[in-house]
């Protein structure tokens, strides 16, 4: 019996430095019977985590915006839909002029009048505008 109670206070210690540790990095955890740390630290860190609209936890670290805004795949729609006669300048500065047929995650469908439709890889495009739009050159 009394080595039992000689190895509780040996591991007591241990538990509540865990416990001060996973305090330190989820500041949301707020229990007021446990401050382990200064006081302006602590009302300050319990004050970023109740803040509202906080929705990542007060950790700290910023949510990874979307990869895709899908702002290109509804300017793409529109063209398509309204079929739009477009101008697209390539990286060398050939202007290609047509009407947008269709469009992936890599390329663009182009239709043109007199001559062969093309696919256009987009890293080849360096920008594109509406045929009735003056050139932003």
């Amino acid at each position: 019996m009394k080595d039992a109670t000689d190895s509780l206070p040996a591991e007591r210690p241990h538990e509540q430095d865990g416990y001060a540790n996973r305090k330190l990095i989820r500041p949301s955890l707020s229990r007021s019977d446990h401050n382990h740390g200064p006081q302006s630290m602590a009302g300050e860190r319990r004050d970023r985590a109740e803040r509202p609209g906080d929705r990542n936890g007060g950790g700290g670290k910023k949510t990874v915006p979307a990869e895709q805004t899908n702002a290109e795949n509804f300017y793409y729609q529109k063209q398509m839909q309204s079929k739009t006669p477009m101008v697209v300048v390539l990286r060398d500065g050939e202007e290609i002029r047509g009407v947008i047929e269709w469009y992936d995650k890599a390329c663009i469908k182009l239709n043109r009048n007199a001559a062969p439709n093309l696919m256009i890889y987009k890293p080849s495009i360096k920008y594109m505008y509406k045929e009735g739009e003056n050139s932003r050159k």
